[in-house]
């Protein structure tokens, strides 16, 4: 059954168009509450939700409409003000709610934003209860009696409460002193966390990307954007960049020379580490985007490797399938199960850290065994209502190609979930065939998707 408001990380659009607006997200504030807490309580005598926020200047007004449509519904509400995405993961936890609530659009520009919920146990909320609020959504909005209505408080100290978290995700017997590292926030929601974490462990840090002002998240600074980080890193002398996103899960890092280092390498990093202190604890999940380079080096490692689709939910779908623990996707969200329920931007630079400081290499010696296939992405706008994918045109290109990469390349066509377009991805080997192929098949599909 498809979902009429939820994409694949919750509700996203632009501020003021339908659904983003005041009226829909009081109501889905209300729907939320009233499936969300069904037959859950606090210890007290509502159930709680708590609500967290990126540096989005319409954060102040979704924020209200969340609140009153909570509220209405018979909810407390636990205000964390502007924190990453996985600390209000990890805060519904800890403070035993029963549901957290994110009002972030990620790595989308300001005009942008969204809302994305987390279960009692810090998880994304599975296809099933997605299902049942936009359910709740198609009922009018009831507003509780007086007496049964929830009330608002303010967690003052949910900034430090994470800080010390990710703290506790890193070895106690291992510090950060001696490393010169430069952190991006992206003016987003860990600019008055991310810095605090790596200094309080030892490091000397230089903040970039951590001067929000409501309009710049995102804006030239951060995962999505590393330029900054590369130049910063390399003008302080700095042994290592990590960059976060608008929300604080996805991140990318950058040694001392400057080269970037994406969600696949860092995940190689990772792995290999804890495999070889035994800590692994089964496989590894990538998605059909991870790099083929990456699953011929876990064949070599001899680790399990599993492709999921595109979307850390299904990551963590697999993962919780097989009970693995680590995964994650070539664009920086990395899971790591045994530290965090869900993925995070910090705690995983922590990680990377950790098997540095372990094994006493650089960021470039540790990431030295994946050496990276090409890898070329076209994307190709279609016609409403073409399938492209199902022609035998395309299907014959994409055989050809196949058959002329011999095993030692990868194709990919997958439609955007938010655009009119599909996406041709090839990789492998050799860097002009590569970019031949994904040229080859794409002029095929640009034929026909005028149609």
């Amino acid at each position: 059954m498809s979902r009429k408001y939820f994409g694949t990380d919750g509700v996203r659009g632009r501020v003021g168009e339908h659904p983003i607006t005041p009226q829909f997200v009081m109501h889905l504030g209300y729907a939320a509450g009233k499936v969300l807490t069904a037959g859950g309580h606090t210890g007290g005598e509502r159930p709680g939700v708590l609500i967290g926020k990126d540096t989005r200047i319409s954060g102040y007004l979704l924020e209200s409409a969340l609140e009153a449509g909570l509220i209405a519904a018979g909810v407390d509400v636990y205000l964390a003000g502007p924190v990453p995405t996985p600390a209000v993961a990890y805060l519904t936890r800890a403070l035993r709610l029963q549901a957290g609530v994110v009002i972030s659009a990620s790595h989308n520009p300001f005009e942008d934003n969204g809302i994305k919920f987390f279960s009692a146990n810090g998880a994304k909320l599975p296809d099933s209860t997605e299902h049942a609020i936009e359910a709740a959504l198609d009922e009018p909005m009831q507003t509780n009696a007086s007496e049964g209505l929830g009330k608002a408080k303010r967690i003052d100290d949910a900034v430090g409460r994470y800080i010390e978290f990710c703290k506790s995700t890193f070895p106690f017997e291992l510090d950060l002193r001696g490393m010169k590292i430069v952190v991006d926030s992206a003016h987003g929601a860990t600019y008055h966390i991310a810095r605090n974490v790596f200094h309080e462990l030892g490091a000397d840090v230089i903040a970039i990307g951590v001067q929000p002002d409501g309009k710049n998240i995102n804006d030239g600074y951060g995962a999505t954007a590393p330029a900054n980080l590369r130049k910063a890193v390399v003008e302080h002398q700095a042994d290592i960049g990590i960059g976060l996103d608008g929300d604080g899960d996805r991140l990318v890092m950058v040694d001392a020379a400057g080269q970037l280092y994406d969600g696949d390498q860092l995940l190689y990093i990772i792995a290999k580490h804890r495999q070889s202190l035994g800590k692994l604890h089964g496989g590894v999940v990538g998605t059909l985007m991870t790099n083929l380079a990456f699953e011929h080096a876990m064949k070599k490692l001899s680790i399990p490797f599993m492709r999921a689709k595109v979307g850390d939910r299904y990551v963590m779908e697999l993962l919780q399938q097989h009970n693995w623990q680590l995964g994650g996707e070539n664009s920086g969200h990395i899971i790591c199960l045994d530290k965090h329920s869900t993925g995070d931007g910090i705690v995983s630079a922590l990680q990377v850290l950790h098997a540095l400081r372990a094994t006493q290499q650089s960021l470039t010696q540790a990431a030295s065994g994946l050496q990276m296939y090409p890898q070329v992405l076209i994307n190709v706008r279609v016609a409403k209502g073409v399938d492209c994918l199902g022609h035998d045109q395309v299907k014959s290109a994409v055989s050809d190609v196949e058959q002329v990469l011999n095993g030692k390349g990868r194709v990919l066509l997958r439609p955007s979930g938010t655009e009119p377009l599909l996406r041709v991805m090839v990789e492998g080997e050799d860097q002009q065939l590569v970019e031949q192929s994904a040229q080859r098949i794409s002029d095929v599909v640009r034929r026909l998707a005028v149609a």
